[in-house]
């Protein structure tokens, strides 16, 4: 019985191994010199001017969520366009799906349309 699990034990272990493996001989091989400027909170080439705990405008979350939120409806889109040539050679279903994504589309289209007559689009 247990000669069954001896292959996953042998999987986690090289998994293990790939994961450590490269954290170690980067310890090991890397050169270590630490300065002042690598070793400060902030290596973009200025100053902090404000604290870390400063409060950003609401318009870019907000923008970027209806980027994440039509990007994945449009990821609906692809797999469907990649069958529709086997959804057209059925009779009973091409139609059904064609509807269907029509459907979709325009569901994703009034969410468009409302969220640019909001403004969440607009940035000044």
């Amino acid at each position: 019985m247990l000669d069954n699990y001896f292959p996953i034990l042998v999987f986690v272990l090289l998994g293990i191994g790939f994961a450590v493996a490269p954290v170690i001989s980067g310890l090991i091989l890397a050169p270590h010199r630490p300065d002042g400027r690598k070793l400060s909170p902030y290596e973009c080439g200025f100053e902090a001017f404000d604290g870390a705990r400063t409060k950003f405008d609401v318009r870019y979350y907000l923008i970027s969520i209806l980027f994440i939120l039509f990007d994945l409806e449009v990821a609906f889109l692809v797999p469907w366009a990649t069958i529709f040539k086997e959804i057209a050679q059925t009779d009973a279903v091409k139609w059904f799906g064609f509807v269907e994504m029509l459907v979709f589309v325009a569901i994703l289209l009034v969410g468009y349309v409302y969220a640019w007559a909001k403004g969440a689009l607009d940035w000044e």
